[in-house]
């Protein structure tokens, strides 16, 4: 139901000073018209209207909250459209205003933003991490039709660490990891550096705040030194930029508070042995002077090798552009000097916000897609396949921390890639289908294996097969989220279909076999009582061990004859297994998994995967002599492992064949008694004065078992001891 809001009653009223404060960043560049504040400040008296009787954990009145993350967005001089989102951006979740009544007030448009940045509600999580996932999920795909429903999160989650300590401790932690661990390393993926910095000294303030207080007193301290330092390295520069006829802008500033302390986590070194804790910035006009800069500053100061970084020429994926050298400055001291224009300063501080100031005319928000490409990748995983709530985390969290590397195709175009990256994500950066068809690589030239990893400034060529397919095994090396999605999303699709094929078999062989009349078509006529949608989701269930045949008999034929009793191994088989959740596959789920007969493997023992093709994934013993071992078939073999709960003992069992003699079952259960080992099953027969043992144990580990076989192989009349 709509809230009553009178907006032609509300707008008639004397403006608010804080209103004439959330226009005065606009006003001052220029970027508002009559019609502009006109509009805002509508949208400002429905908000304000909305949230009427709401108070924050603070006691505040709660409208102070979108009207700062508003504030907030002014600043970065976002356009009004985007501040009327920051205004509304919570009246979805905490008020009774609905998606149409915005619409209708304010435009789809507005709704859209709205409804991207609201929390989902409504829906029962089975934990805290799968409702984060899905409150990530769905603000990104948000993103995909406008990125500024991500420049609206980011103020919000700036506003709320600002207001933190109103919140109970235990929140006050969970919010700040979440934006140490997603929102800050978000904001510096959009180039938003000042946003950025300003969340991570919240969260060092949350989280250490012993730390922080350290910092903030040593840098006050060191302030006057600073600052002094600054003016004996600018003096001589000024003078040789003057002399060659540039105009430029030089200051100093000091690194967060946060990066200050990662360097002294991560190199051990107290403060003062943390030397470049400022970096000189030269603005100046025009690229060409950047250049010039560069070369008077290496005449004046001796650069420091291996320290020089253009990112003029190779901007960065978010379109950060500067020139970094290092040089020795007036006492010896490293000194990082960053030179860039007035226009690349700005984008630098404010990241794609920036953008909607440098592109005049502009009237959608996809004019920005190009400085986002690495988000609108990851979004394209996020909507073609399912994935849970950890993968999806961990996906996000792929994209976000990542140096970069810049590599080239052979036709000089530049790729971009995370630090580590392979051949195959190069391939996959270049398009999904090459990808899927990479068979080799060459790197300068030459073939390399495809898990090698790339260096900047290096020339990669993708060598195609049409018919080849994804390996399982490259999911061991790729690093780029794109790479991991499209791998994993063909082999769910290809296991699938293998899964589907494989349960039609089973049940058509039922259906044959079986005594209970029209078997399958009674099947097919209860997929609801089944809890299918149609036939191809239960073949899939069959084919991968998630529905068994003698399930579907339980359901619908309770009343079918007993089956024969299964024989002892297949009894000890069931029983060894019992207890396991099933098989751990590196990032896949849900795979058609059997296990071969030909080794029986039972938990306990060291297992490796085989894609056979038709029939899934087959789990071996490691030393099965039955596994491939010929090299065309390396890269179908998959790390496994059982997923058990907890330590375990676990189930062995032993033929024996012997000559029957007295005491012979004796000597056998004191030698097994004298190894401290639980006897779980004894059963044997006699033919023919051969005597055929099956024994059933319960041991620690594999060398527990090695030890009662050599044991059993010395007792008198033994033929031999094989474990089945």
């Amino acid at each position: 139901m709509a809230i009553p809001v009178d907006i032609l009653a509300l707008t008639q009223k004397k403006k608010p000073r804080k209103f004439y404060a959330l226009l005065a960043p606009l006003q001052e560049r220029k970027l508002i018209s009559p019609a502009d504040e006109a509009f805002l400040w509508e949208v400002y008296c429905y908000a304000r209207e909305a949230h009427r009787g709401q108070r924050r954990q603070s006691g505040e009145p709660y409208f102070e909250h979108p009207y700062h993350t508003a504030m907030i967005l002014a600043e970065m001089n976002m356009d009004p459209l985007t501040i009327a989102g920051g205004l509304l951006h919570d009246v979805l979740e905490d008020t009774k205003v609905t998606y149409d009544d915005i619409a209708q007030h304010f435009g789809v448009e507005i709704a859209k933003m709205v409804e991207g940045v609201t929390k989902i509600s409504g829906i029962t999580f089975r934990n805290r991490q799968e409702e984060q996932a899905d409150n990530f999920r769905k603000m990104l795909i948000s993103v995909a039709e406008d990125i500024r429903v991500l420049i609206i999160k980011l103020a919000d989650r700036l506003h709320n660490m600002q207001t933190l300590p109103s919140l109970p401790p235990i929140k006050q932690r969970r919010i700040a990891i979440e934006t140490r661990d997603v929102y800050a390393p978000l904001a510096h993926r959009l180039g938003m550096y000042k946003l950025k910095s300003e969340l991570e000294d919240l969260v060092l303030k949350t989280l250490d705040p012993e730390a922080y207080q350290f910092l903030q007193r040593k840098i006050v301290e060191k302030r006057s030194e600073r600052e002094k330092y600054i003016r004996v390295f600018s003096e001589p520069l000024e003078k040789a930029l003057e002399e060659h006829g540039i105009k430029a802008k030089i200051f100093g500033r000091p690194k967060n508070f946060y990066s200050i302390y990662k360097k002294m986590k991560t190199r051990n070194k107290p403060f003062e042995e943390i030397y470049d804790l400022l970096a000189i910035r030269v603005i100046v006009e025009t690229k060409e002077q950047c250049y010039a800069v560069l070369g008077i500053v290496h005449d004046l100061f001796t650069p420091v090798m291996d320290r020089f970084k253009d990112y003029i020429a190779n901007h960065k994926a978010n379109y950060y552009q500067s020139i970094h050298t290092t040089v020795y400055g007036p006492g010896g001291r490293m000194v990082e000097i960053q030179i860039r224009t007035f226009e690349m300063d700005e984008i630098a501080e404010e990241g794609i916000a920036a953008h909607w100031r440098y592109k005049e005319g502009r009237t959608r928000p996809d004019d920005v897609d190009k400085y986002v490409k690495w988000l609108r990748d990851l979004i394209e995983v996020l909507q073609t396949e399912s994935v849970g709530a950890k993968d999806f985390m961990d996906t996000l969290k792929i994209d976000l921390f990542k140096d970069e590397i810049f590599v080239f195709t052979p036709m000089g175009d530049l790729i971009r890639l995370p630090k580590g990256a392979t051949p195959v994500d190069f391939a996959f950066e270049v398009h999904t289908q090459i990808g899927y068809r990479c068979i080799g690589a060459k790197v300068d030239g030459k073939m390399v294996p495809l898990n090698t990893e790339l260096k900047s400034g290096q020339t990669v060529e993708i060598i195609t097969s049409d018919t080849h397919r994804p390996s399982y095994a490259w999911l061991k090396f790729v690093t780029t989220s794109k790479a991991i999605g499209a791998i994993k999303r063909y082999i769910r699709r290809t296991q699938y279909e293998e899964s589907v094929k494989l349960g039609k078999e089973m049940l058509e062989k039922e259906n044959q076999r079986s005594k209970v009349p029209h078997f399958l078509k009674t099947v097919q006529n209860s997929l609801e009582t089944l809890g299918y949608a149609d036939m191809d989701k239960l073949y899939a269930a069959l084919g991968s061990g998630v529905l068994t045949i003698p399930q579907i008999y339980s359901k619908l034929f309770p009343q079918k004859p007993t089956e024969e009793k299964p024989d002892v191994e297949q009894r000890f088989l069931e029983t060894a297994r019992r207890n396991i959740k099933g098989i751990k596959v590196q990032g896949l789920n849900n795979l058609m998994i059997s296990f071969a007969k030909c080794c029986n493997p039972i938990p306990g023992d060291q297992i490796i995967g085989f894609v056979s093709r038709g029939r899934g994934l087959i789990i071996h013993r490691s030393d099965c002599p039955n596994i491939p071992s010929f090299f065309e078939e390396n890269e179908r073999l998959i790390d496994v492992d059982w997923d058990v709960e907890g330590p375990q003992a676990f189930l062995a069992y032993l033929k024996i064949i012997g000559q029957e003699r007295k005491n012979f079952l004796k000597d056998i259960t004191d030698i097994t008694a004298s190894t401290d080992t639980n006897i779980i099953s004894v059963e044997g027969n006699v033919d023919e004065s051969i005597i055929h043992l099956s024994l059933v144990l319960q041991v620690k580990d594999l060398h527990h078992l090695n030890r009662i076989i050599v044991k059993l192989q010395h007792v008198q009349g033994i033929i031999s001891v094989e474990r089945k």
